[in-house]
């Protein structure tokens, strides 16, 4: 059939394939694969809260969000349920 040296040629194919392409890949990640902006600059990511006032302050925050968000809700029901009426009554 091949004889030796075809041997020899596929055991290096098959020893130098996967080194080559880690090698082709794993060389200059940063510069190849990186998005640039990609993750959020500190002063803009979520700050956990450590002290008692701050979180106090981050409850007293998340709350205030939550009436806003709820009272807002419940007038866009009202009006949902205003404009029903007033389409049931035509």
């Amino acid at each position: 059939m091949g004889g030796l040296n075809l041997e020899v040629f596929k055991f290096g194919m098959y020893l130098m394939f996967p080194i080559g392409i880690m090698f082709y890949f794993g060389t200059n990640l940063d510069q190849r694969f990186s998005v640039p902006d990609f993750w959020p600059k500190p002063e803009n990511a979520n700050k956990v809260p450590y002290d008692r006032d701050e979180i106090h302050e981050e409850l007293e925050r998340l709350r205030a969000r939550r009436l806003y968000l709820r009272e807002q809700r419940l007038a866009s029901e009202a009006r949902q349920q205003q404009q029903q009426q007033n389409n049931d009554q035509e």
